[in-house]
């Protein structure tokens, strides 16, 4: 019963760890697209 569960959740966090991590690499991949066009807030001033 215990083994279940801890399995269970095991796939769960795996699944997290994996929905966080494209997450994180689609956002670092626009923010690269967007540092080479022309609207960066950061060398506008």
């Amino acid at each position: 019963m215990y083994m279940a569960f801890f399995s269970s959740a095991i796939t769960t966090l795996k699944t997290l760890v994996v929905a966080i991590g494209a997450g994180l690499g689609v956002w670092g991949v626009v923010n690269l697209l967007e540092g080479y066009g022309n609207d960066n807030r950061a060398t506008r001033s």
